[in-house]
């Protein structure tokens, strides 16, 4: 039988987990279970799993929270499968490192399909490369920036929007570019909403966030990265 690798299910229903397990084992994967975040977080560790399905609504964590604790060593995909369907809940989660969210209930086949693209784009990740600009290092791959040989914690957006503008090192990007791009178009006109997301970066990234020479603002226009 074809295993194209293991997923992990965190998931305190059983029943939800029953089904999981019947739609992804029927497409070649093969399955790890855990009920609570404790369980989880131990079996990710062990098994390594390819892609990591989480629910919010675990018996003794917060589902972010486990998030958050996986986001410090797992690299791989992590979608978020919950009843919670609220819009500050869905930001929180991709902003704390998660691939996608999908609410309950769910298709199968829209979850096998959104499986099937982390899993690819998670693949094509590795030949990333790693871009250096002075003290600054940001690896693509792995998803980590470095300043000055220290670790500097990024949230999912964050780092979105720094690799965005590193990648364009030199060129104007417009406020409209940089929302469609990192959230897509129904916030291509929320340039405050990017504003404030710039100024988090700044803050971790610049010597002087009030004098930056990384994240540049071209007033009414944009943003541009480097001199």
């Amino acid at each position: 039988m074809t295993n194209f690798g293991t997923i992990l299910i965190i998931d305190d229903e059983v029943q939800i987990r029953r089904l999981l397990e019947i739609t992804i084992t029927a497409s070649g994967y093969k399955i790890s279970e855990a009920s609570t975040g404790k369980e989880g977080l131990a079996l990710a560790a062990t098994i390594q799993p390819i892609l990591i399905i989480l629910d919010l609504g675990l018996p003794d964590a917060d589902g972010i929270e486990i998030l958050k604790r996986l986001r410090e060593w797992y690299q791989k995909p992590v979608i978020i499968l919950s009843v919670r369907n609220s819009e500050e809940d869905i930001i929180r989660a991709l902003d704390n490192g998660a691939n996608d969210y999908l609410t309950k209930p769910f298709r199968t086949g829209e979850l096998l399909a959104r499986i099937r693209v982390a899993i690819r784009q998670s693949m094509n990740n590795t030949d990333e490369p790693v871009l250096t600009f002075g003290n600054l290092t940001i690896d693509l791959s792995s998803h980590t920036v470095h300043k000055e040989n220290e670790l500097i914690k990024l949230t999912s957006t964050e780092f979105s929007l720094l690799a965005l503008l590193a990648r364009n090192e030199g060129r104007v990007l417009t406020h409209q570019y940089i929302l469609k791009e990192i959230w897509g178009f129904g916030y291509i006109e929320q340039t405050q909403y990017l504003r404030v997301f710039m100024a988090q970066l700044r803050k971790k990234i610049e010597n002087d966030p009030a004098k930056p020479m990384l994240l540049n603002t071209e007033s009414g226009i944009g943003y541009r990265f480097g001199s």
